[in-house]
Parts: C-alpha cells; sequence; structure tokens
C-alpha cells in the first residue's frame, strides 16, 4: 500500500512539479530522450517563422520553449505553466532568450493578456488534463489571429499504451478541436514507443 501511494506521488509530480519531488519530475522531463525528441518535432511541424508570435501551454522543463525562440528570432515566445517549479527551470533553460520569451507561473483557465493576435500555440501532453478543454481551446482561439495555428500533441503515457492508445488519443483531441472551432485539422504521428499523435488545426479566416 505505502508503495503504490508513493507511485501515485510521483506520478503527480510529472502532472503539477512541485518542490523537490517536483525538481526531480523536472530533471527527468528535462533528460529524457523521447521528451526531447516529442517536442522538437512537435516544433517543427508548426513551422514557425521568425517574427512570429507563438504561446506554449504547460511548457514544463522548457524543451519546446528553446526550440520555438531559436525559431522565431524577431518575434516573441510566451508559455505559461501552473508550476512554480517548471517556470524556474524553464526561465533556467533559456536565460539565453530572455529578451524574447515571457514565461508565465498560472493556469490554462487564467491565461494573461498577449497584447496582439498569436501566429500559433500547442501543448504537448496536457491538454486532456485542462480543466474544461473545449472551452479553454475556444478561449485559445479567440486569441488566435485568423488563420493562426494549434498543436495538441499526446504520448499516452498510461500502462501498456500501444499505436491502439495513441489512435484513440488522436481522435479525442481532433474531436476537441473540432468542437472548440478549428478547422483544417491534419493528424501527424512520429514513430516512438508508445507513437506520439498531433493533431493540427487553423483559426477560421
Amino acid at each position: 500500500m505505502a508503495k503504490t501511494g508513493l507511485k501515485q506521488r510521483m506520478i503527480g509530480q510529472f502532472h503539477h512539479p512541485r518542490g523537490l519531488g517536483g525538481r526531480v519530475a523536472g530533471w527527468v522531463m528535462a533528460h529524457r530522450g523521447s521528451n526531447r525528441r516529442r517536442n522538437v518535432w512537435v516544433v517543427s511541424l508548426l513551422d514557425v517563422r521568425p517574427d512570429e508570435r507563438v504561446l506554449e501551454v504547460g511548457f514544463g522543463p522548457g524543451i519546446a520553449i528553446g526550440e520555438l525562440a531559436a525559431r522565431a528570432t524577431r518575434g516573441r515566445v510566451y508559455g505559461v505553466d501552473h508550476s512554480a517549479v517548471m517556470v524556474e527551470r524553464a526561465s533556467r533553460r533559456n536565460r539565453a532568450a530572455a529578451g524574447r520569451i515571457e514565461l508565465v507561473h498560472t493556469s490554462v483557465d487564467r491565461l494573461p493578456s498577449f497584447g496582439a493576435p498569436l501566429d500559433a500555440v500547442l501543448a504537448v501532453n496536457n491538454a486532456g488534463f485542462w480543466p474544461d478543454p473545449p472551452a479553454r481551446l475556444r478561449e485559445l482561439r479567440g486569441l488566435l489571429r485568423p488563420g493562426g495555428r494549434i498543436a495538441l500533441a499526446s504520448q499516452p503515457r498510461c500502462p501498456g499504451a500501444d499505436r491502439g492508445t495513441t489512435a484513440r488519443a488522436a481522435r479525442e483531441l481532433r474531436d476537441l478541436l473540432t468542437e472548440a472551432g478549428f478547422t483544417e485539422l491534419r493528424v501527424e504521428t512520429l514513430e516512438l514507443d508508445p507513437p506520439v499523435a498531433c493533431v493540427l488545426g487553423v483559426s477560421p479566416r
């Protein structure tokens, strides 16, 4: 029973890193090869251009934030995360781009103002944990310019996850984006174990 409780607490740290356990979870997320491949791949699918303004929801240790900053060299990169530990870690990881990134400790249902419309939004492995995902996605669509892009990615981490689990996750993300009013939806897959699904959509023009 005690081992089960400890395991659940550690799993919880990957959902909401806090304290020393959160720092350990953040280190694991930052150094796991599959995490880096997944994040770099999702950013590449968004085809971010140098002058664009982009937002990542739930940036964790900041791997994708760094990739976005490397592409949006004349633009602005925003990030929101509900973990203060991850804000600290991601800020340290990306300090070389500090003048072009803004990382905020907040939840997806309390988004700050970004001043002007965004060009792209992404979220990797966290949309399923949002409160009322369709409502959150409608809010994000309202923050995007007409024709702005969104990418939601999922690599299932449940025991026994396989290609079928990933396919079901992709359908769920596609349904959420459809409900929120996004169009031109497409699904891409990265062959990891289990595979990663990324569903991309466009804010109607």
